[in-house]
């Protein structure tokens, strides 16, 4: 890439993003320029619509803000993250960031190495599933209705793969003319055809991505137009490419995918098939670390050491220890563990005084691989198990439900440390000491102050759909 190819073209009103005029690529409606985040340092996809090219109504205006709210609310690591967007009202487009992956789409990665065994399929399987597993799982579900490889995207140095183009890829299409039907026909499950369809057209798109997979090669490309790939999806005709497909283990999983919507079964299912588990004791633990329960961590122990789980198997404490002059057990560290359905959480501690713990999370994501560590100090007389973690979730982009976590895990390892140690108590009797009282007051305004920006974030995109529609109306 040469000099210019690196020039800042175009920047977001707020000033963290660049956008190069570098085009990473183009889909639908849109064009995908490389943009770097200024703040955190990386990468992003900067994406841009025209919106005369797909909003000819308010009704349409609603749909898309909708559509962009919902993309952003999605935190899973099988899901290309969204960061930011806006509407650039003097060139009419609307601007999106995403995360952006490093070696392009799926269908790109295996178009130029073909040479992938069925492991390595597997693997890209079970991750895009447990992304439409989530998916699913939402209330109420979300559904892709344009699953393909040229949707996946991989990252080739840990070959973990996300979901992207969802949600919006509905959003951003012109309406539907008589006759026709959104999407990519050769993926389209045949009650899509019909309008009357739930979630699992995502399970039949995945199946025919999986036959992409295995054969390099689109699903009907022996069809010479949509309507010839139409009259063979709503027949039944499987695509001639699947009994091209030699393993009979492979053949019958995508089968499995592609019967009618009353026998498919759904992503939780198909996770659980035989085909898809884990080949080696390596790839087990992989696995198992998916479930939502906690699963025992695998640890060589000296013999100063002990290993104690308890009985309902949420939790683990690993530590070592020494002994008191009366020979009662003193734990010098501990650790505990949790699993989210794609996040592994350990927690670290060991005691340096009498009134400070320290402290160190370990956040890995599943399958990706990635990690984050973070040491900190917990301070008996000041902190509490929910203040501390607020501060992560506001610093480290994390869910409610992954505070709720780190706060169980902090309270544990408290108690571990100190029995008697009662946090509500603490923060009670910590509620009267001015530094808490200052605190309060700051976390209260901050609260209002985050309140107005939402509200005044509001009133900016109320504004801009106005603004919107009268030019529509104008067109």
């Amino acid at each position: 890439m040469d000099f210019d190819s690196c020039e800042v073209v175009e920047k977001d009103p707020t000033g963290r993003y660049s956008r190069y005029d570098e085009i990473l690529g183009k889909g639908g409606l849109k064009t995908i320029y490389k943009g770097f985040d200024e703040v955190n340092g990386v990468e992003v996809a900067w994406n841009r619509v025209k919106i005369e090219d797909v909003v000819q109504s308010p009704q349409q205006i609603e749909r898309m803000y909708s559509e962009v709210h919902l993309h952003k609310s999605l935190k899973h690591g099988n899901i290309i993250k969204f960061y930011n967007y806006w509407v650039d009202e003097k060139k009419m487009t609307m601007n999106m960031v995403t995360e952006t992956s490093a070696s392009g789409t799926l269908r790109q990665y295996f178009k130029k190495h073909r040479s992938v065994n069925v492991k390595v399929i597997k693997k890209w399987a079970r991750q895009i599933l447990q992304g439409l597993h989530y998916l699913h799982s939402q209330e109420p579900p979300v559904v892709h209705r344009n699953l393909k490889c040229d949707n996946v995207f991989i990252n080739g140095n840990n070959g973990g793969v996300k979901i992207g183009d969802f949600g919006l890829a509905i959003v951003l299409q012109q309406p539907s003319a008589a006759g026709e039907v959104l999407g990519s026909p050769e993926f389209m499950a045949p009650e899509l055809y019909e309008e009357e369809y739930n979630e699992l057209v995502d399970i039949y798109s995945f199946g025919m991505c999986m036959l992409e997979m295995v054969t390099c090669d689109y699903p009907y490309s022996e069809c010479k137009n949509p309507g010839e790939i139409y009259e063979k999806v709503i027949s039944g005709v499987r695509p001639v490419a699947l009994d091209n497909v030699d393993d009979p283990q492979v053949k019958e999983f995508i089968e499995k995918c592609l019967v009618p919507a009353s026998l498919r079964l759904p992503a939780s299912e198909l996770l659980k098939d035989p085909f898809l588990s884990a080949e080696s004791p390596k790839e087990l633990v992989s696995s198992s670390l998916q479930s939502p329960n906690l699963i025992p961590k695998q640890v060589s122990l000296p013999q100063s050491e002990s290993h104690s789980m308890d009985s309902d198997k949420k939790k683990i404490s690993v530590g070592r220890c020494t002994r008191s002059m009366d020979g009662a057990p003193i734990f010098s560290t501990q650790e505990f563990q949790r699993f989210t359905e794609n996040k592994e959480f350990t927690l670290r501690g060991k005691k340096k005084g009498d009134n400070t713990i320290s402290l160190t999370l370990r956040i890995a994501e599943y399958p990706c691989g990635q990690a984050r560590n973070i040491d900190f100090d917990f301070y008996l007389d000041s902190d509490t198990a929910v203040s501390v973690s607020e501060e992560m979730v506001e610093q480290l982009d994390l869910s409610i439900k992954d505070a709720a976590l780190i706060v169980e895990l902090i309270d544990s390892m408290i108690l571990k440390f100190i029995p008697s140690w009662n946090s509500e108590v603490s923060s009670i009797r910590k509620a009267n000491e001015p530094k808490l009282e200052l605190d309060a007051i700051d976390s209260h305004y901050l609260q209002c102050f985050q309140e107005v920006l939402r509200r005044r974030e509001e009133a900016i995109e109320d504004a801009t759909k106005r603004w919107l529609a009268k030019k529509i109306s104008a067109m």
